[in-house]
């Protein structure tokens, strides 16, 4: 079939859009997420047979819950031995026709606060969400978080088994759990993006994902302010992409071409941020997210607003108190208020241990010891960051700093 052919660019279209809400329908109506993840995948085969028979469906999304769930009903009726079995049969069989488009409850939102229920691993949490809700394949996460099918199998089996052991309720949390259950979803959702926000094709789809579920989110929570703190983070972020690396090599901001910023991405970032904001609800992500709208709306390094971007994050380490958010507070203060004040801080850290064998703790130290003259420290500092760097971009960009020297 040609690369180009208009059925299977829908069929793929549709992918995108309604596996999610094929996979959420079926769970919510059987109970089994195997059997639901089987009878999507059925009805996407199926389509790439009828569609070009019968021509896209006005409606493809129903068109495919339709023919998920008949096969749902097929198998049931074919395995049917028990009364549970049965009693799951019975709920198929009503209502066999499909609701008007604007009466389909998108299940999607239930299926997202289950796949990161708090009682599950993290891991377990992020590998749940990236199958059910994106149909990526467990060969495509277990290569993106660089391990192996089996394992990643493995994880998804045993979040699925504890999800039925435990009888994790498939459901919004009820208004008293639901601001700290929302954050657990949207830390998820920044650990796929983050996990992504590399140069490598294969994991950079992760950040794409994981934009794409902030965007629904934001849909399905309109009246939440979070989520669109968090989708302007990832836009602003993905906006700068293209200057922070040359050739494989870490660009630091200061030296980044601004004309490789995506420009409409940084609008939109801010725009959305916006939105946020006007909802009078802080919280962290929309503080980190006021931060990269500082850097990325800055036409160049000198016209950076670092007494706003130091008390910004003074804020954010009140909402959410971190050390790795105390050195970036030390970065902007050494900015504002002069390499001393920020040496400071970085020092004060490194003495706590709080960030024991973090290598953007002795990089951070090298950078402000070089802007100070220091050569003989900022050496040091660099070699010992060069041991904890994790990340060949990084470990590039930092031998070449120690080679400067």
């Amino acid at each position: 079939m040609p690369d180009q052919d208009p059925v299977r660019v829908a069929v793929d279209a549709a992918y995108r859009d309604e596996w999610g809400q094929v996979v959420a329908t079926l769970i919510g109506i059987t109970g089994d997420w195997d059997l639901a993840e089987d009878c999507a995948q059925e009805a996407f085969a199926a389509a790439l047979t009828a569609w070009p028979r019968d021509g896209v469906p006005r409606r493809p999304g129903a068109w495919l819950t339709t023919a998920a769930r008949n096969r749902a009903t097929d198998r049931l009726r074919r395995e049917a031995t028990g009364a549970a079995k049965l009693r799951q049969l019975a709920v198929l069989a009503r209502d066999p026709e499909e609701p008007p488009l604007e009466e389909i409850p998108d299940e999607r939102l239930r299926l997202i606060f289950t796949c990161c229920h708090p009682a599950l691993p993290f891991p377990a949490r992020v590998a749940l969400t990236l199958r059910t809700l994106t149909g990526l394949s467990t060969a495509e996460i277990a290569q993106a978080f660089l391990t192996v099918e089996p394992t990643m199998a493995k994880r998804l089996v045993r979040a699925k088994r504890k999800i039925k052991e435990a009888g994790i309720p498939y459901r919004v949390p009820p208004a008293e759990l639901l601001p700290e259950r929302l954050n657990g979803v949207l830390a998820v959702l920044y650990l796929i993006f983050n996990e992504g926000y590399d140069e490598d094709d294969d994991r950079r789809a992760l950040a794409a994902e994981a934009t794409r579920l902030a965007r629904f989110l934001v849909r399905l929570m309109p009246y939440d302010a979070e989520p669109r703190g968090l989708l302007a983070l990832m836009l602003l972020h993905e906006a700068r992409r293209g200057g922070r690396t040359q050739d494989g090599v870490l660009v630091p901001l200061e030296e980044q071409d601004r004309s490789r910023w995506d420009r409409e991405l940084i609008d939109e970032g801010v725009e959305v941020l916006e939105g946020a904001l006007a909802m009078r609800r802080p919280g962290p992500y929309q503080v980190q997210a006021a931060i990269a709208a500082c850097h990325a709306t800055a036409p160049n390094m000198e016209s950076t607003d670092w007494v706003d971007i130091a008390v910004l994050y003074a804020e954010l380490a009140r909402l959410a108190p971190s050390p790795v958010v105390d050195l970036n507070r030390a970065v902007a203060v050494a900015m504002a208020d002069g390499i001393a004040a920020g040496l400071a801080l970085v020092d004060e850290l490194a003495s706590s241990g709080r960030l024991d064998g973090y290598h953007l703790l002795p990089a951070t130290r090298a950078d402000l010891l070089r802007r100070d003259g220091r050569v003989e420290e900022a050496r040091a500092a660099y070699q010992e960051a060069l041991v904890l760097v994790p990340t060949e971009a990084e470990r590039l960009y930092l031998s070449a700093r120690l080679r400067e020297l």
